[in-house]
């Protein structure tokens, strides 16, 4: 499964294939046609309480990590969805947070690969 993860912010390559945002609010300074995007998926971000308790400091990156695995895990179907797309062309996971290594892209990249957190 050809997975790609990439900034929202970052210029649209014809190598990222099928480019989807996964963040559940619009990045700022990102107009709709340079965003390029081919779908914006509103289920597999982190809900709102979840979202704001990482981002206001009241949850760890662990432990935001589990509990988003654990929202995911809510949602195998659009899982399974997403893999499928992900079976004949490169999917490109688009989020627009400014830290690369702690993110819920990240996250979601291992979930969709089965990897362990």
């Amino acid at each position: 499964m050809p997975f790609k993860l990439k900034r929202a912010q970052e210029p649209f390559s014809k190598s990222d294939g099928y480019r989807m945002l996964v963040d559940r609010l619009w990045p700022r300074g990102i107009s709709k046609e340079r965003a390029h995007l081919d779908e914006w998926n509103k289920v597999l971000p982190p809900s709102n309480e979840l979202r704001k308790a990482f981002h206001g400091g009241e949850l760890g990156f662990k432990a935001f990590s589990a509990a988003y695995r654990k929202e995911l895990h809510g949602h195998p179907d659009e899982l399974d969805r997403v893999r499928e797309l992900a079976e004949d062309r490169t999917v490109t996971l688009l989020y627009a947070s400014a830290n690369v290594e702690e993110n819920h892209a990240r996250v979601l990249l291992t979930t969709l690969e089965g990897k362990p957190g």
